[in-house]
């Protein structure tokens, strides 16, 4: 109403951006991808086909009231005069293309997207908390041969069900492979959870030589840092993957909630700097399936090459942040824009 130029800040991967941006175009015309079932395939320009189930959890049920304002929110969105994206030209080719060609909002300009990423502190503002499970994981880790630990954190509000903590355990007790693990109660549980109740009887006794569990916080960007951690199982929230993306991390993508799924999907299929596992959509990933996909990344040929490719990711995000680099001369590109925007 006030003829202000806007901009959105997009903290989501550009194929997300891709993807939402489409959806009030072409959702109306298709059922509710609830009802399509988990192996059904859906197709959005710029995007390889992919699995109904793992579209965003609150866009399911097409006749929700969340669902039809979110639509309302994305179809605001070609709106604004930009939208800054938290992410890489160099990661990203094939969504940008699709933004960039305008075929994501049929009949209308598609705003400039500006990729200014990777966005991440780095975990140098990160703090202690007061029963010192900072410095106990870091020193555990400082003991650690360099790339063995398999990393486990699945964000401020990643809580498993008891069965499935057990199946985790199973599972990386029967890969042989050092671990660090952050464990929260289950959802139906309250406050710190208690480990020893939790976890199979004998667990944390017969891989004490060789894991660490502790119970629900870790420094999470500082321990990827660090240079004993050689792989990472993330909930694919797009902060966590980030931070992996700048310690030159693979990923075990495990979804839970929010966009997490679509993320996974960009992740494996398009960066190829992450795996998944299997089961995830049903809610329960059987012990065979964490040891499989551990073993994968620490053990094979296949892992060996995500670290190659996870060590060019690493470069191109420096490289992209320096003097120069392509975020840099984005981040200026929209300060011109915005200068010109007011100007007139």
């Amino acid at each position: 109403e006030l003829a202000l130029p806007a901009y959105f800040f997009f903290v989501s991967p550009a194929g997300a951006l891709a993807v939402l941006l489409n959806l009030p175009h072409s959702y109306p015309e298709m059922p509710s991808f609830k009802d399509m079932g988990h192996q059904a395939l859906v197709r959005f320009p710029g995007m390889p086909p992919f699995r109904a189930v793992d579209m965003p959890q609150g866009m399911h049920d097409k006749d929700s009231d969340l669902t039809k304002g979110l639509l309302y929110q994305f179809s605001r969105i070609p709106e604004g005069r930009g939208v800054l994206v938290n992410t890489l030209d160099w990661l990203e080719p094939t969504a940008l293309r699709a933004l960039g060609d305008g075929v994501c909002v049929p009949g209308r300009p598609t705003p400039p997207v500006f990729c200014i990423g990777l966005l991440v502190d780095g975990g140098y503002g990160e703090k202690s908390r007061p029963d010192g499970g900072a410095n106990k994981c870091l020193a555990w880790l400082d003991k650690q041969p360099h790339r063995s630990v398999v990393f486990l954190c699945f964000g401020s509000q990643g809580a498993f069900s008891a069965a499935q903590l057990k199946e985790i355990a199973l599972g990386l007790e029967s890969s042989g492979h050092r671990f660090l693990w952050a464990v929260r109660s289950p959802p139906e549980q309250q406050g710190e959870p208690d480990l020893e109740g939790l976890l199979p009887a004998g667990f944390l006794e017969r891989t004490r030589d060789r894991g660490m569990v502790l119970a629900d916080w870790v420094p999470q960007a500082q321990v990827l840092r660090h240079e004993a951690v050689g792989a990472f199982v993330t909930h694919g929230g797009w902060n966590s993957a980030m931070e992996a993306i700048m310690s030159g991390l693979p990923m075990i993508c495990w979804p839970l909630y929010a966009e997490q799924a679509l993320n996974k999907v960009f992740m494996v299929d398009e960066m190829k700097i992450a795996v998944e596992v299997a089961g995830y959509e049903e809610g329960m990933v059987k012990a065979e399936e964490v040891e499989a996909k551990v073993r994968l990344l620490m053990e094979t040929e296949e892992g060996r090459k995500l670290r190659e490719m996870l060590v060019v990711a690493r470069k191109m995000a420096l490289d992209a942040n320096a003097k120069g680099g392509s975020s840099q001369v984005a981040f200026a590109k929209f300060l011109c824009d915005l200068e010109n925007s007011t100007s007139t």
